[in-house]
């Protein structure tokens, strides 16, 4: 288990520097085997078996991943004073902040949303179009800031509330095993012909993983816009069309803070979008009572960042009270 200062220092690192690529990066490197993994697995598993394939990429990744946080944890620990305990210190810290991607998820918005404040469209377009999935090439400037209102929400679960919720209750090896799945999910986890069935059980099993994040997130954007907007009916909203909109979603999961927002924001988010030039009819989420997007998207920025300041030390103070526990 890790400490309480450790994971508020680790989410300060993760502020001040991100994730450079000059530093080496667990998902980078999970990244990495998953891709020559998937190779060997389809050249194994081809053809009717590829639904046993991926729910193999799944064990290969997945395990390994936790094992071998677990050992590294083990190791920095044999360090108990001097130089060597500082740096194993330092690297835990840096290792826990690798989970967390609050700095790159904000940055990355604020990227698009600043161009278009300076009314390059274009360039609005391009850097969305490295955070999201969906086709950007033809978004209107408010189509631009829905999008980016809708990844940071879904994102603040996904790399944020739900790594620190894993740090807090199983440590690195549970965060990391975390980061693995949801890593598996957005390279082979989706519904076309070549994934539909290799790509089977990472898209379940991330479900899974982030069933109860993706709720903590959505109660943590509540609270947030109320502190955010200085208003309890902001909060109420919120929470209403959380609760009705919230199944407004492919995922079973990412409507929850959507929906959240869209409610704390009075803004209509969801509705039809373009992927790989195919039109997809996707409901829509919440009301429209906030027809300026831009306003909206720099709100969401605010809320995101207070919602992950708020989860990082709730759960600082759960692991201070089991450190107290006999």
């Amino acid at each position: 288990m890790i400490g309480p200062l450790e994971l508020v220092l680790a989410f300060i690192l993760d502020l001040v520097i991100g994730d450079p690529r000059w530093l080496p990066h667990p998902v980078r490197i999970i990244g990495k085997a998953i891709a020559h993994a998937e190779k060997l697995l389809r050249a194994i598993f081809g053809g009717r078996g590829e639904k046993v394939g991926g729910i193999m990429l799944l064990a290969v990744i997945v395990i390994p991943s936790a094992l071998i946080a677990f050992l590294v944890i083990v190791l920095l620990r044999q360090a108990t004073s001097g130089f060597l305990l500082i740096i194993s210190k330092a690297a835990l810290i840096y290792l826990i902040g690798t989970t967390i991607a609050l700095r790159e998820l904000v940055f990355s918005a604020k990227q698009v949303i600043n161009s278009v404040k300076a009314g390059m469209l274009d360039d609005a377009r391009k850097h969305l179009s490295m955070i999201v999935g969906r086709d950007t090439a033809d978004l209107t400037e408010d189509g631009v800031l829905r999008a980016t209102i809708e990844t940071l929400a879904e994102n603040l679960s996904d790399g944020v509330i739900a790594p620190i919720f894993y740090l807090a209750i199983g440590g690195l090896p549970l965060a990391i095993a975390y980061k693995a799945i949801n890593t598996l999910d957005s390279m082979v986890g989706y519904k076309n012909e070549r994934y539909i069935q290799f790509g089977w059980a990472a898209a379940r099993l991330d479900d899974i993983a982030n069933y109860i994040p993706s709720r903590l997130s959505g109660l943590l954007v509540v609270i947030s816009s109320c502190i955010v907007q200085r208003s309890f009916s902001a909060a109420g909203h919120a929470m209403d069309v959380m609760l009705r909109d919230s199944r407004n979603h492919t995922s079973p999961n990412s409507g929850v803070p959507e929906a959240a927002m869209a409610g704390a924001l009075g803004v209509r988010l969801g509705g039809p979008s373009a992927y790989g030039g195919l039109l997809i009819e996707k409901p829509y989420i919440g009301d429209v009572r906030n027809e300026d997007y831009l306003p909206a998207s720099e709100k969401t920025g605010y809320i995101v960042i207070t919602a992950s300041v708020l989860s990082v030390m709730t759960a600082a103070v759960i692991l201070e009270l089991m450190r107290k526990l006999p």
